[in-house]
């Protein structure tokens, strides 16, 4: 199975040296093209730190984030980024920015706007869509650049239970369909992990403490074991 991430002894620390904050610490891991890999763990432990390292948002303070030679990758944040544009021109914003003419990019953001069913919204300003539907935008955008891997903050964490299936569905048949994207993607939502992960990596105050399968990681004694703080954690006793 093909490498896409190899991370060694990488570190983010932000701030000035005498005070820096160390938002990751010496994360050594490997990434494969068609997982599904969660991040989870409680607020601050480096979950979007990791996830902007990754895409390169982020560089590292210190060891080496590598990915494969021209991989093709695409971001989604857990408020999508949307211009005061109709809907269709924020997809073909994007692909004209990668060297689509216009005129095709506008027909691309069509067929990727049917792909995730607001077709009919082509032409209604973006940020005046709903949460659940600017989020579907997004992925849209996402899913009209044809990237190999889709990184996701926390994409339905603000969404109500029907927008977050409509995501989640979403989610899965890019994995799973003809485009077999590989995912990485941080969720507090341990049920949607279940669904979605077929790996889970735990992170706690920047460092990687679990690094197992999803049935693993959920369902045999391993955890409790050898991972006594993401044993806590899955049973809500750490905080």
């Amino acid at each position: 199975m093909n490498r896409v991430y190899t991370l060694t002894d990488a570190c983010a620390h932000f701030g000035p040296p005498n005070r820096a904050v160390r938002a990751l610490s010496d994360i050594s891991l490997q990434i494969h093209a068609g997982e599904r890999v969660a991040l989870v763990g409680a607020n601050g432990c480096g979950k979007s730190t990791l996830l902007r390292l990754l895409h390169g948002l982020t560089p590292p303070t210190s060891g080496q984030v590598r990915s494969e030679p021209g991989l093709r990758q695409a971001m989604l944040f857990q408020k999508p980024h949307l211009m005061r544009l109709s809907v269709q021109a924020n997809i073909a914003l994007g692909l004209w920015l990668r060297g689509t003419p216009w005129v095709q990019a506008r027909v691309q953001a069509l067929t990727a706007l049917d792909r995730v069913g607001l077709l009919a919204l082509a032409r209604r300003n973006a940020r005046q869509l709903s949460g659940g539907q600017q989020q579907r935008v997004a992925m849209a955008r996402a899913w009209s650049l044809k990237p190999q891997v889709l990184l996701l903050d926390e994409p339905t964490a603000s969404l109500d239970p029907h927008a977050k299936r409509e995501v989640e569905s979403l989610i899965e048949e890019f994995a799973s369909g003809s485009e077999a994207m590989t995912l990485v993607f941080a969720s507090h939502n341990l049920g949607q992990v279940k669904r979605l992960a077929s790996r889970v990596i735990y992170l706690e105050q920047g460092r990687v403490l679990a690094d197992l399968p999803v049935q693993d990681f959920f369902g045999g004694p391993l955890l409790q074991q050898q991972y006594p703080a993401a044993h806590l954690f899955v049973k809500g006793e750490l905080v």
